[in-house]
């Protein structure tokens, strides 16, 4: 298992196998907290070889510096993987996309990404919070 790509970004599709991505970033300024960011997606592209067929679990936890979940509800992502005998690796693009995401605090986040509980990857997000001059 390999992961070519891990982004978090303003949108991404999938269309019929290429993982389109707008916006890649890994930072958000505020000037006020808590701070919500409107949408968002977590866009992957994992590239599967022979030896990993099989069912497996994608999770994705949004942890913030202390690694304690700020999105406790974000399911996991079942993934069956079956090759052809004459194919001798598969890639699949995953996107999660995320809704009003909230932060209490500036500071570093991440976005840790594991399959069947092995750490892959781990995407940072820093949090900076600019008042308004008064």
């Amino acid at each position: 298992m390999n992961i070519q790509v891990a982004v978090l970004c303003d949108a991404a599709t999938d269309d019929n196998g290429k993982l389109n991505l707008l916006g890649a970033f890994d930072t958000i300024y505020t000037p006020h907290l808590p701070a919500t960011h409107p949408q968002c997606s977590i866009a992957l592209r994992v590239t599967f070889f022979n030896g990993d067929e099989g069912k497996h679990t994608l999770r994705v936890n949004f942890v913030d510096a202390d690694g304690r979940s700020i999105m406790p509800d974000l399911p996991s992502i079942p993934v069956e993987v079956v090759l052809p005998d004459d194919i001798h690796f598969g890639t699949r693009n995953f996107i999660v996309n995320i809704q009003q995401l909230k932060f209490e605090n500036p500071g570093l986040y991440s976005i840790d990404l594991s399959i069947d509980n092995q750490p892959l990857a781990s995407v940072p997000l820093m949090v900076k919070h600019n008042p308004p001059a008064a």
